[in-house]
């Protein structure tokens, strides 16, 4: 009988040197010294909000498609028409 395999044991990384100079221990993360960006505060959408969004993207859905079926048919007219032609 074999013995179970056990996961590999994570090998110890050497530690980072950041250029002033200072090492890090491993999960630590370097200072940057840009200033952070601000970003908009989150605000959850109404229930109203959430369902004309949803008509929003059906109505284009449906003219995306409305346009594919007419250049679908266009296609379809022009190869009926080169059938009428071959077949006279």
């Amino acid at each position: 009988m074999n013995p179970p395999k056990t996961a590999p044991k994570p090998s110890r990384a050497a530690p980072q040197v950041v250029p002033d100079g200072k090492t890090l221990s491993t999960g630590e993360q370097p200072e940057t010294t840009t200033p952070a960006t601000t970003r908009k505060a989150w605000k959850p959408k109404t229930p109203v909000e959430v369902v004309i969004e949803q008509i929003n993207k059906q109505e284009k859905k449906v003219a995306d498609l409305e346009s594919e079926l007419e250049r679908e048919k266009s296609s379809l007219n022009k190869l009926l028409q080169a059938k009428k032609v071959l077949e006279s």
